[in-house]
């Protein structure tokens, strides 16, 4: 099975292809990883238009069963938290439209499920990231660690 984690964002999205099962030993293999980046010059129609586009290309081209994405986090300026509500929401269409199955948590609970932590620094979740999959190195950027740590949250909590 393929589970896509992804951490949204309208300038920087991460995002993580783990594949479990078939011999794949330990929480499973670690296929891509990376962020999308787009421009704050652009409108946010467009950033979100292009944002879909993407999602949908990388789950067409990966196949996975499950979406696991990063949750909203109320952040004290009220339009960011309205702003990656968008970026959720576009993501969600991608994954609805190609039939995934759907999770959702919480920051606090990504950190937790893998660091042990649910207040851990960035560089923890890479550390942990890269240990559970067996990596050298953590992902990067951090935002790219962050959408694997959705995705391994997923495998964990199932």
């Amino acid at each position: 099975m393929r589970v896509l984690g992804v951490d949204p964002g309208t300038q920087v999205t991460g995002y993580g292809v783990i594949e479990t099962g078939n011999g794949t030993p330990g929480m499973g293999r670690l296929i891509e990883c990376g962020v999308f980046r787009f421009a704050r010059t652009n409108s946010l129609p467009h950033r979100l238009a292009e944002l879909h586009h993407e999602i949908a290309q990388l789950i067409k081209r990966h196949q996975p069963a499950v979406l696991a994405l990063e949750d909203a986090f109320y952040h004290k300026n009220v339009r960011t938290t309205l702003v990656l509500g968008h970026a959720r929401g576009v993501i969600l269409l991608a994954a609805q439209q190609q039939g995934l199955d759907i999770a959702q948590y919480a920051p606090a609970m990504i950190k937790k499920t893998v660091v042990g932590a649910g207040g851990a620094r960035k560089n923890q979740v890479g550390a942990m990231v890269a240990h559970l999959l067996r990596l050298k190195n953590a992902p990067q950027p951090a935002d790219a660690a962050d959408g694997v740590a959705a995705a391994l949250t997923y495998i964990l909590r199932s």
